[in-house]
């Protein structure tokens, strides 16, 4: 292989950028020409492609976002998209492809690779950390940790208050960013996907805090709770409680997906990206690399999209321990 190409496609997390580094620098090393793609599977369709050189990726290890920007791409969805996106590779020479990106990435290659046999390999980008085959996606470790830091600077004013507040963390089928930022940010209540917390658990729950003269609680919402969104959940409980507790609302929102990547991401991330080179190298196709305990594997992109990450029960288990 000679020629490679690497894009970001969907949203975007921080050390991405790390992991295009790693990509680059890792194919040079290896006597590989590497292009970049911008705007994901639309820069493959319009031939947004372009050489890139060592120097392409300095002093980018420590930046938020992409550098190769992002997109979600209708027309790759249809057959004539695709075709158009084959071409564009073809002039170019490219022989295989790096996807840094979440399962709409995957599903896209994979779908490529049937009809035109274009070899890929994926790096897990997602904040959500939702994806089969890694304990960790690139960029959940500096979602965690910027929405910590929020839920703290919100217990502050909380407590002064004798507030309660509903948190909305991203996680639209995933609560790993909420288990583990309400766990570390001392939440009363965690509400997830993929597990039911009766609203008559939650109302329980904070009128016991009440009785003991608890003055604040903190109640972490994924988004993608089947209770419905928090501002939705505050209503709720407002109903059921009336004007006894005193209950106000925050979204974090996509400040969640911003901001210089933790060096964890930035590890992790230059781990996957050389790992990805250097799978296209050993002949590997339609494979994302991950990190399952410590140890390099490279998952089927079959598994990564249809295969569930459920969190694991000792987390649940711990939130209900630690909020009495």
């Amino acid at each position: 292989m000679k020629k490679i190409a690497v894009f970001t496609s969907g949203g975007d997390a921080p050390g991405m950028n790390a992991c295009i580094r790693a990509v680059v620098r890792g194919a040079i090393y290896h006597g590989i020409e590497v292009y970049g793609i911008r705007r994901g599977y639309n820069g493959m369709i319009s031939g947004d492609i372009f050489e890139m050189t060592s120097q392409s990726v300095s002093n980018i290890v420590q930046r938020g976002g992409t550098v190769l920007k992002s997109a979600r791409s209708k027309e790759f969805m249809t057959p004539e998209g695709r075709k158009k996106a084959y071409e564009n590779l073809m002039s170019n020479g490219i022989e295989g492809l790096v996807a840094i990106g979440g399962n709409g990435t995957f599903t896209g290659a994979e779908v490529f690779y049937n009809e035109y046999q274009i070899p890929t390999v994926g790096c897990p980008g997602t904040i959500d950390n939702d994806l089969y085959g890694t304990d960790y996606t690139i960029g959940f470790d500096t979602a965690v940790n910027t929405s910590l830091e929020a839920i703290d600077k919100i217990r502050d004013t909380a407590d002064s208050h004798d507030r309660i507040f509903f948190i909305e963390v991203m996680g639209r089928d995933s609560g790993y960013i909420a288990i583990q930022s309400g766990i570390g940010g001392g939440a009363e209540i965690v509400m997830v996907p993929e597990t039911h917390t009766p609203l008559k658990k939650v109302v329980s729950t904070l009128k016991e805090g009440w009785t003991r003269s608890k003055s604040s609680s903190i109640v972490v919402v994924a988004e993608g709770d089947e209770e419905g969104h928090a501002a939705e959940i505050a209503e709720k409980i407002k109903e059921q409680v009336g004007d006894k507790l005193d209950i106000r609302v925050t979204t974090l929102g996509h400040i969640q997906r911003g901001g210089s990547p933790t060096a964890y991401d930035r590890i992790l991330a230059s781990r996957m990206g050389l790992a990805a080179v250097e799978g296209l190298m050993k002949g590997h196709k339609n494979v994302m690399a991950g990190i399952v305990n410590n140890d390099l594997l490279y998952t089927p992109f079959i598994d990564t999209i249809k295969k569930q990450k459920p969190i694991h029960d000792d987390l649940l288990r711990m939130v209900h321990i630690l909020s009495i």
